[in-house]
C-alpha cells in the first residue's frame, strides 16, 4: 500500500442508535467530542437517529420517526395558507 495516503484519526468508534440505545462498535473517521464506556475501554461516541436495528425498512414495523418535530414545522409555517 501506499504510505501516507489514509487518514490517520482511523479508530474503533462507537454509533449509538438513540431511538433503541443499541450499540454498534466499528471502525471510522468519524469526528466528535463525546465518549462512551463499554467494557471498560472508552469509545468516541456517534448518536444516529435511525440504524438497521430501527428502520421500518428492516425491522418490517412501519412507524412514523419525527425527532425533530419537521412535520409539526411544516403544518405551522403552511397553515396561513389552509383554507
Amino acid at each position: 500500500m501506499k504510505a501516507g495516503i489514509h487518514p490517520e484519526n482511523y479508530r474503533v468508534v462507537a454509533f449509538k442508535d438513540m431511538s433503541n440505545e443499541e450499540v454498534y462498535l466499528t471502525k471510522s473517521t468519524a469526528d466528535t467530542s463525546e465518549t462512551i464506556d463499554l467494557d471498560g475501554t472508552e469509545y468516541p461516541l456517534v448518536k444516529l437517529e435511525i440504524s438497521r436495528t430501527s428502520h421500518p425498512f428492516y425491522t418490517g414495523k412501519s412507524k412514523l420517526v419525527d425527532t425533530a418535530g419537521r412535520i409539526d414545522k411544516f403544518k405551522n409555517k403552511y397553515a396561513k395558507f389552509k383554507k
